[in-house]
């Protein structure tokens, strides 16, 4: 007697599958890379070392939790951190002597191989342009690539605000960015790499999105991620095989 056993197809495995080689293959094709900076290409988010700085770690560090996991408005968090710590000049030019951001491990080489292909590389960062240039420069970044938001500040080096007309200051702003890079230069393949939630939201209109978590694991971007990864050196073999 022939036995008949039903093959149950589990399209949510072929689905994800499908994905990951679809994003591996863009990001080989890539004609632009968008990082994000805060915990991706920096080991620590930015606005968080401001506020051990000034004083308000701790308060600040919730927020921006509260804010990467995506329960409030990128602006409203943003606003209201700034309102804690209002850094002055002077505050944030010794924060950038005194603890210069870490570069995590291997991005330093991934840029670079991705540059020598001819990849255009773009910054695109929720932190400040103040500390982004400098991370950029280490980067050999044009500063032109960089986006970010700018801090304001009185004649007498005091806190101002923070300017409400970048891209980067609303939420959704970097697809924002993404969608007028497209714009401006034509690009048909990108891809943003980030460890947050607003780096999640870029794609659309980024080709494709891959998730980082080799400084902060967000259960929510890993569980969204096609591709996944905890180290840049994933990238740099995926470059290789080529």
């Amino acid at each position: 007697r022939l036995l008949f056993f039903p093959l149950f197809y589990n399209s949510t495995v072929h689905n994800t599958m499908t994905s990951l080689l679809e994003t591996k293959e863009i990001f080989c094709r890539a004609d632009a890379v968008c990082f994000d900076v805060d915990s991706t290409v920096i080991k620590e988010e930015g606005i968080d070392e401001l506020a051990k700085f000034c004083g308000v770690g701790d308060v600040v560090a919730a927020m921006t939790r509260k804010a990467m996991g995506g329960s409030m408005s990128f602006k409203t968090a943003l606003t209201e951190r700034l309102a804690i710590i209002r850094p002055s000049r002077e505050q944030v030019n010794k924060l950038i002597t005194d603890h210069p951001p870490q570069l995590t491990e291997g991005v330093e080489e991934l840029v670079d191989r991705l540059q020598q292909r001819k990849v255009q590389v773009f910054l695109i960062s929720g932190g400040f342009r103040c500390i982004v240039e400098h991370v950029a420069m280490r980067l050999n970044i044009p500063l032109s690539n960089v986006f970010a938001n700018r801090l304001k500040f009185y004649f007498n080096g005091e806190y101002a605000g923070f300017d409400e007309t970048q891209m980067t200051a609303e939420t959704g702003g970097k697809g924002r960015v993404i969608r007028h890079l497209k714009e401006q230069f034509g690009f048909k393949k990108m891809v943003m790499i980030g460890d947050g939630a607003t780096d999640l939201e870029a794609c659309p209109p980024a080709d494709a999105f891959i998730g980082f978590g080799g400084n902060v694991i967000r259960q929510q971007v890993q569980e969204k991620a096609a591709w996944y990864i905890t180290s840049f050196n994933e990238l740099l073999k995926e470059l290789e095989n080529i």
